[in-house]
């Protein structure tokens, strides 16, 4: 388990870090904060690739070599933005030494930003290689920490460009169908930017390792977007067509990593009718999505499923959405054994937000221990729940980056202790208590 191992340590010595600066520095960029890093050659690109083995999918299982793989992890969509600038580099750095330091194993982030400040694509198919080179930086980083990647792809919301950014592009250039943000989804033109900008991603050679992001197991998974909905075809077709089309294009490239959707998890209208009456309310129904259909193409590794009882539930109290969090979590999991016929189901988004009326933080205590005895269950009785991964943790004196749901570990003793625990409770199933503890003493010793 890469994670238990520690940091990984490059040691280069004398002539070798003087040739790896210079280097660099013709690049135009010399990240001091990463010593012993080479340019990339034949043989440490080999080296950096056999070193790590790949999370598989075996059923409805996740695997890591041999063993049944468990995600703890966490959120931080702000990594490759706080890399591009030296100033906030480190943060990404905190960020990673304060998750591994509970026992941490997975990282979802956000691997575009199109047209915003910062931006990873100015222009469909015109890259800023000084962004790429932050993002490089972010894979290199979680793996010295041990740390497994979650990529998201594109944003149905408008932050960092979002599906709202590809639509202007396609309009302004005289090919757009409509100006609806939903042509996302349907026109040719738009589906053929995003294609661009897919093989783009995934074909990257990272700068500082001289491997292709296809073959870095770093990289646990892609995700195509965070959140989709396509609110103008309720039927979910439109959506469904989209997905088989992107998921078939990225496995034509890279078939070695693990792909989900990004959806939220909410019913549509080939679901069963018992399931549909588990969605937060009936308005639920007609956002586009259907997630067993979504979840069902054959190219899609595992669910991906998110979790806001307190904005879904606008007037229910704690009891009623403690009771909703055991059934929506629950009702997922147990699609995956059923009727997704044996796929792992990751709950890639959750979280209570402190600016609810009469938010306490015992509140939020309560929330996240129900969702993470439900996943602890179900990996026990090897079952589809895969993981959970909190939104979102971030690094001290991040106070423009909080949404409400931000945690500072640090100045959270309660959730670090949550996180931990969980942490321990799955590398003991992992591995066995003993040896759990062997590996993780730091955490659970």
């Amino acid at each position: 388990m890469a994670a238990c191992n520690g940091l990984f340590v490059y040691h280069i010595l004398g002539l070798a870090s003087l040739v790896a600066v210079f280097y660099f520095s013709l690049l135009g960029e010399v990240d001091l904060r990463f010593p012993g890093l080479l340019p990339s050659s034949g043989a440490s690109q080999h080296s950096h690739d056999a070193s790590l083995p790949f999370v598989e999918r075996r059923g409805a299982q996740l695997f890591l070599e041999g063993r049944p793989f468990y995600i703890n992890g966490w959120n931080s969509y702000w990594l490759m933005d706080q890399a591009v600038e030296p100033a906030s580099r480190h943060r990404v750095s905190d960020m990673f030494r304060a998750a591994t330091g509970m026992g941490l194993t997975v990282c979802r982030t956000w691997a575009f930003n199109d047209g915003a400040y910062n931006a990873l694509q100015l222009s469909p198919g015109h890259f800023d290689e000084r962004v790429f080179r932050a993002l490089d930086l972010v894979v290199v980083e979680a793996r010295r920490h041990g740390v497994r990647l979650v990529l998201s792809l594109a944003n149905n919301l408008e932050a960092y460009g979002g599906k709202t950014q590809y639509v202007r592009w396609a309009w302004d250039e005289g090919v757009g169908l409509t100006a609806s943000n939903d042509s996302f989804f349907f026109d040719p033109a738009i589906r053929d930017y995003f294609k661009v900008y897919l093989k783009a991603l995934l074909t990257r050679t990272n700068h500082l390792t001289g491997v292709q992001y296809k073959d870095d197991p770093t990289i646990l998974a892609w995700e195509l977007m965070n959140e989709p909905r396509c609110i103008s075809d309720p039927s979910g077709n439109t959506l469904q067509r989209w997905i088989e089309e992107m998921a078939g294009y990225v496995k034509s490239i890279d078939r070695r990593h693990l792909l989900t959707v990004g959806t939220e998890g909410f019913y549509g209208p080939t679901s069963p009718p018992e399931k549909l009456s588990v969605n937060p309310g009936h308005w639920f129904n007609n956002y586009g999505l259907d997630f067993i259909r979504n979840s069902k193409i054959s190219d899609i590794d595992f669910a991906s499923v998110h979790l806001y009882p307190d904005t879904w539930l606008l007037h229910a109290d704690l009891e009623e959405k403690l009771k909703f969090v055991t059934q929506w979590v629950s009702s997922h999991f147990e699609d995956g054994d059923t009727e997704l016929g044996g796929k792992p189901v990751v709950l890639t988004e959750f979280g209570l937000s402190h600016l609810v009326k009469g938010f306490e933080q015992s509140q939020r205590d309560a929330f996240y221990k129900s969702v993470y005895d439900i996943v602890h269950a179900s990996a026990k009785r090897g079952g589809a729940g895969a993981g959970a991964i909190v939104w979102q943790l971030a690094a001290e004196d991040m106070e423009e980056y909080h949404d409400g749901f931000a945690i500072v570990p640090s100045e959270t003793p309660s959730m670090q202790k949550l996180l931990t625990e969980q942490s321990c409770r799955l590398a003991a199933l992992r591995h066995g208590e003993e040896e759990a503890k062997r590996i993780l003493k730091a955490v659970c010793g």
